[in-house]
């Protein structure tokens, strides 16, 4: 049996700066605090709980004084910035390039708005109260419109200006599917604009999965069952290949899943560490090396 890890998976290039800031600070200090998850893989924020990070959420952070916190890839509203000032709390900043120039633009277009008087609607397309969601609906001061689906194009109010949005790891297709029909709905298709803001480093690793299923007999996903892009990528991954499986920790694989395979191909989300597909890959070949 042949089985290979896919080297392109893995954390992407945010997650892989948050997990260094949090790493340098852990050998300076004993205690680390970061504000949620900071990747969505119990077993990577295990390993880093070991070396002294505490996850918080935002009711903590208000009751925290005088110490370091981390922000992690996903980004933060205004609130949270001006709750660590008021508490003397050490912003160690790891929000991704691609978040953090993609809340600089919709926060830039919202006070142009103001000043302007234009009536403007910001639309963001992704996934409701997800963190970073949550922190492109602060830079509009919680009044952007948020949009999952097509299910949700009948609350946009097309009589007025519109600016589309994307949160970075959304599907690129849907997302221009989804601003085609916003535009053919206008009234006045020139008061509608849009940003594609997804983040390639995410979407390019679809068609790629889509070929590395195709090479092989048996996928196993590995990714934290929290992570959406863990979801959407292992989709894109079991609609090409029918025997592919989510694992997120190593008890649930099982030797049936690769019964009879002669390639087996472990990949995994942009939240899944390398060390995990490769521990996972040692752990398949020491069970068949022994029959």
């Amino acid at each position: 049996m042949q089985v290979t890890v896919d080297t392109h998976s893995g954390f992407c290039p945010g997650v892989v700066s948050a997990i260094r800031k949090a790493e340098e600070q852990l050998s300076e200090s004993e205690t680390l605090y970061c504000l949620g998850d900071i990747v969505h893989n119990s077993e990577e924020v295990s390993r880093l709980e070991q070396l002294g990070l505490r996850t918080i959420d935002h009711e903590q952070l208000a009751r925290l004084r005088d110490m370091p916190v981390l922000i992690r890839a996903h980004g933060e509203p205004p609130s949270t910035y001006l709750v660590a000032k008021q508490n003397n709390i050490e912003i160690i900043d790891a929000t991704c390039p691609v978040v953090l120039q993609l809340q600089k633009r919709i926060k830039r277009v919202y006070e142009d708005s103001r000043t302007l008087g234009q009536g403007m609607q910001i639309v963001i397309y992704g996934k409701k109260g997800h963190a970073e969601v949550n922190g492109l609906v602060g830079q509009t001061e919680g009044t952007a419109l948020v949009v999952e689906g097509m299910q949700d194009l009948d609350k946009i109010d097309y009589t007025r200006p519109v600016r589309l949005f994307s949160q970075t790891t959304m599907p690129v297709d849907s997302f221009r599917e989804l601003a085609a029909i916003i535009c053919r709905r206008m009234q006045n298709r020139e008061d509608f604009q849009y940003r594609d803001t997804i983040c390639r480093q995410v979407a390019n690793r679809i068609p790629h999965l889509q070929e590395f299923s195709r090479q092989h007999d048996v996928v196993l996903f590995v990714s934290g069952k929290k992570s959406s892009n863990g979801k959407a990528l292992f989709g894109v991954c079991h609609e090409v290949n029918p025997r592919s499986y989510f694992i997120s920790h190593p008890e649930e694989f099982q030797p049936e899943m690769v019964e009879g395979a002669q390639t087996v191909g472990i990949c995994g989300a942009t939240s899944t560490p390398k060390w995990q597909m490769e521990a996972l890959s040692k752990t398949i070949q020491e069970i068949f090396s022994k029959k």
